[in-house]
């Protein structure tokens, strides 16, 4: 059943995301209660430790690029609701195959622009001043609508690969 929450609740945020470019509370919320609630009923005081550890490393893994401007509030809550339904093990592993996904469609887009060495030698120069002068330059996010996609495309390809890998 928590497999079908969080499934359901893909589909629909992977939708969203990609008409309208949001992912919505009204889809979020209910999963993480339905998710919280359902290993409450399943797994009793340990399913709600889960749940809610889960939810916290969700929450807490994206919510720098978010402070960044990087990515939005409803990728962050969506990770997190991954983690209400299925715990710290799965939302942490989700996390690292969505930024190889997400790393691997910013990386066709770039090149699609024909902007990938650019982007490559400010990378470069920026690591460079980061390893001689040891003083860490945030850099400034380029909101061009045409340089972001949805996330949640690369959240949700990550999610279904952690399941692909079997890693539970």
């Amino acid at each position: 059943m928590l497999d079908l929450l969080l499934l359901i609740t893909l589909a629909f945020c992977l939708f969203t995301d990609i008409k309208y470019k949001k992912i919505y509370n009204k889809i979020l919320f209910p999963a993480i209660i339905i998710g919280i609630s359902l290993n409450v009923f399943y797994y009793g005081l340990i399913g709600f430790i889960k749940s809610i550890e889960g939810f916290l490393l969700g929450l807490g893994l994206l919510i720098l690029p978010f402070i960044c401007g990087g990515i939005g509030a409803g990728d962050v809550k969506l990770l997190a609701a991954i983690g209400a339904i299925k715990g710290t093990t799965f939302v942490f592993y989700s996390f690292i195959y969505m930024g190889i996904v997400g790393g691997l469609i910013s990386i066709g887009i770039l090149i699609y622009q024909k902007r990938l060495l650019k982007v490559l030698y400010e990378l470069i120069k920026g690591l460079f001043i980061f390893i001689t002068s040891h003083c860490l330059i945030m850099p400034t996010v380029n909101n061009n609508p045409k340089n972001k996609f949805p996330y949640g495309i690369a959240i949700v390809i990550g999610t279904l690969a952690t399941y692909g890998l079997k890693v539970i």
